[in-house]
C-alpha cells in the first residue's frame, strides 16, 4: 500500500512510526538482520525504510532486503534510491526491479553532490538533484504509481551553502514535482523543528512530515553522527552527556529517555509519525516504544553463556576512532524471541546492541556503517583541500603523517580527527607511516585500566578493560613477503597477521574460523564481555572498502593524470595487512617485534 494511504488510515489520535534499515556488509549479518526484522515488525511500525549505497553500491542488497520486508513480512517497504552519480540505466532498473518486488514507495534522495561535470565519469546527467528523480519518476508512466517521498533538513544541509529559506524553496521544488510525504534528517532541538515546521507549512507544504529519531547509543558515536550531519546540539542536551560520557550504559539509558521525552513533546506540537533511525539494532527503539505504552510487555531472557553473546560495539578501532569505547549493554537484561536465528548465533535482541565499525562482529546485523542519504565518505572538494593532490609515493606520505600530527583533520580512510588513544602510540605510528607503510588502524595495549579511563574506558563504572595491541597498513608484496617470514621465524605463536590485495589474494596465519577478540572488559556482576573481534570475514569486508577507496579517491582526476595514475597503481600494487600481538601485558610487544630482531622490517 502506498504510505500516505497508510498515514490516512492510521488517525490522527494514534502515533505512527516507522523502522529504517541498512543492509549489512556481510551475508551472515544480512541473514541475522532478517530475523531481527522479524521480530520487530511484531513492534508493528507503519512501514520499513531500506537504504541505498552511494552511487548504488549497495543495490543488490538494497533490493534484496526491501524484497524480503515487502513480500515476506508483509510490511509496506520505502525503498531510498539516491540519483546522482550513479550508472546510466541503473535508476530506471532500480526502479523495475522495486516494482517486481511489490514495492510501492521510494525516498528519492541526491546523494553525492552530482559529478557529472567531470566527463569521465559515465553518470546519468538526468539527475543533478533530488528533485530530477522526483520529477522523472512522476512524469514517466511506467513509474507514475509510485508514491515517492524526500528528505528535508530541520537544521539546514550539510551540503548547502544556502540560508533557511533557501532549503525551504528547495523543499518547496520537490513536493511541487509529486513528492507525497517528507521524511526528515535526525535532530535533537525538538523547539526548532517544531518552528520549522511551521516555516514548511507557511511555504503552501501539506504533506506528511516525519521527523527522524535517532536514539543516542554511544558517546562517540553521538559526536560523530551530529558532525556528519550538521545537527544542532542544544547545550542542555551537552550538559546531561558529559558527565555520563564514560558510562556507555549511562549514555544508552539517557538516549531511551531523551527519545521518549522528544516524541512526547513532538505529539503535542501536532506530529503524527515519527521514523526511527534504528542503525540494524533493536533494544533501544523496543524500549522507546515501550516507555510510550506501544510497545506491549516485553519478556526477559535467562543468562546465555559468553560464546552465545558476542557484542561488537558502535567504533571502528583505527586511529580516526579509536576513542568510540562503545559495548555491550551490560546493565539491560536481554528479551526473548520466538523464533531463532538463521544464522549461527544467538538471537537475542540485544547480543550486539552497540552499532559496530569494521571490526565488530561480522554476523551482526549492524555490521558496518550507514550513510542514511546515500553519500560516499569522499567529496572531491574535500579530497583537493584537505589532503592535496598527491603526484607521488611521498605526496602520499607527508598526507598521513600530517593527519597524525593533527596539521589536517581527515584522510580518505579516517573521516574523523586523530583520537586521544592513537598517541599512545604515536611515534611508532610516525615511524612506520614514514617508512611508507601508511597506517590506517591501531590500537594500543591496555592491561586492565578502570572502566572509567578518560582515554580508553568503556562500559558501565567499576570495570576493567582489556585490549591486545594492533595495527594496520598498506604496503607494497616484497613488504608483505618480509613480514610473513618475520612472523614465521620471530613471532613465536604471538603474532596474527592478515594481508590482502585487490585481486582478491590474501594470506594469514590465523586457522580457518579463528576470532581474534582484541577489546574485552570485566564489570560487576557480569559475563566477561568482548567487544571488538579481528577474524577472515571482517578483515576482507574491510579490505574491499579499503580499496574501493582508492578506487574512488582516483576518480576525481581525468584519466592519465599523474594523481591518477598513481593513486590506481596504490590500489594495484598494494597490500592492506593487520598485524596482532596477543600479549596484552606488554604495551611495547608488537613495537619491540616490528622494529627489533634479527629480520629488521623498519
Amino acid at each position: 500500500m502506498k504510505f500516505v494511504d497508510k498515514i490516512s488510515r492510521n488517525g490522527k489520535n494514534k502515533l505512527f512510526y516507522t523502522f529504517e534499515f541498512f543492509p549489512p556488509k556481510t551475508d551472515q549479518g544480512f541473514e541475522n538482520l532478517v530475523s531481527r526484522i522479524a521480530r520487530m515488525v511484531g513492534l508493528s511500525p507503519l512501514a520499513i525504510s531500506v537504504t541505498w549505497g552511494a552511487g548504488g553500491t549497495t543495490k543488490e542488497r538494497s533490493l534484496d532486503l526491501a524484497g524480503l520486508t515487502q513480500l515476506e513480512y508483509g510490511v509496506d517497504t520505502i525503498l531510498h534510491l539516491t540519483c546522482t552519480n550513479m550508472e546510466q540505466g541503473m535508476v530506471d532498473a532500480a526502479l523495475r526491479e522495486a516494482k517486481a518486488r511489490g514495492i510501492e514507495n521510494i525516498l528519492a534522495l541526491r546523494g553525492d553532490p552530482p559529478r557529472g561535470e567531470e566527463h569521465w565519469i559515465p553518470t546519468d546527467s538526468r539527475f543533478q538533484f533530488g528533485v530530477d528523480l522526483v520529477r522523472y519518476i512522476k512524469s514517466t508512466p511506467e513509474f507514475a504509481h509510485f508514491c515517492v517521498g524526500v528528505a528535508a533538513y530541520p537544521d539546514g544541509h550539510p551540503d548547502h551553502d544556502t540560508d533557511g529559506e533557501g532549503e525551504l524553496e528547495y523543499l518547496k521544488k520537490k513536493v511541487d514535482a509529486g513528492a507525497e510525504f517528507i521524511i526528515t534528517q535526525l535532530f535533537y532541538d525538538v523547539e526548532n523543528f517544531l518552528q520549522w515546521v511551521q516555516r514548511v507549512r507557511a511555504k503552501g507544504i501539506t504533506v506528511p512530515i516525519i521527523p527522524g529519531i535517532m536514539p543516542i547509543q554511544t558517546y562517540a558515536s553521538f559526536l560523530r553522527m551530529t558532525k556528519l550531519c550538521a545537527t544542532r546540539v542544544p547545550p542542555s542536551l551537552m550538559s546531561d552527556l558529559v558527565p555520563v560520557r564514560h558510562d556507555d550504559q549511562k549514555v544508552k539509558d539517557y538516549g531511551v529517555n531523551l527519545s521518549v521525552n522528544m516524541i512526547r513533546r513532538l505529539q503535542t506540537g501536532g506530529i503524527e509519525g515519527v521514523h526511527f533511525c534504528t542503525l540494524n539494532l533493536e533494544k533501544s527503539v523496543a524500549r522507546v516504544l515501550e516507555s510510550l505504552g506501544l510497545a506491549g510487555n516485553i519478556p526477559t531472557l535467562a543468562n546465555k553463556p559468553i560464546a552465545d553473546l558476542p557484542s561488537p560495539p558502535e567504533r571502528t578501532v583505527t586511529p580516526h576512532t579509536a576513542a568510540d569505547r562503545a559495548t555491550k549493554e551490560l546493565a539491560s537484561t536481554p528479551q526473548p524471541e520466538p523464533d531463532a536465528s538463521k544464522g549461527d548465533i544467538n538471537s537475542a535482541a540485544d547480543w550486539d546492541d552497540f552499532p559496530n565499525g569494521r571490526f565488530g562482529d561480522f554476523k551482526s546485523p549492524a555490521y558496518g556503517d550507514t550513510d542514511r542519504w546515500g553519500s560516499s565518505a569522499l567529496q572531491s572538494k574535500t579530497a583537493v583541500l584537505q589532503w592535496g593532490d598527491s603526484k607521488t609515493l611521498e605526496d602520499l606520505t607527508n598526507m598521513f603523517v600530517r593527519y597524525l600530527h593533527s596539521k589536517i583533520p581527515t584522510t580518505p580512510f579516517s573521516p574523523t580527527p586523530l583520537s586521544p588513544e592513537s598517541l599512545m602510540i604515536l611515534p611508532n605510528l610516525e615511524k612506520l607511516t614514514r617508512r611508507g607503510w601508511w597506517t590506517v588502524g591501531s590500537q594500543p595495549a591496555v592491561n586492565g585500566l578502570p572502566s572509567t579511563d578518560e582515554v580508553v574506558g568503556w562500559g558501565p563504572k567499576g570495570g576493567y578493560v582489556y585490549q591486545k595491541c594492533f595495527v594496520e597498513f598498506f604496503v607494497e608484496q616484497k613488504d608483505v613477503e618480509r613480514i610473513v617470514k618475520k612472523v614465521e621465524e620471530e613471532g613465536g605463536g604471538w603474532v596474527n597477521f592478515f594481508a590482502g590485495n585487490v585481486q582478491g589474494e590474501m594470506l594469514t596465519n590465523v586457522p580457518e574460523g579463528g576470532r581474534n577478540a582484541v577489546t574485552w572488559g570485566v564489570f560487576p556482576g557480569q559475563e566477561i564481555t568482548q567487544t571488538t573481534i579481528i577474524e577472515k570475514e571482517s578483515f576482507l569486508s574491510w579490505k574491499d572498502e579499503a580499496f574501493s577507496i582508492w578506487t574512488e579517491w582516483a576518480s576525481f582526476y581525468r584519466p592519465g593524470s599523474q594523481e591518477r595514475t598513481l593513486l590506481e597503481g596504490v590500489r594495484d600494487q598494494r597490500w592492506l595487512v593487520t598485524l596482532i600481538h596477543h600479549d596484552y601485558m606488554d604495551t611495547s610487544a608488537l613495537w619491540t617485534f616490528l622494529f627489533k630482531g634479527s629480520n629488521l622490517l623498519v
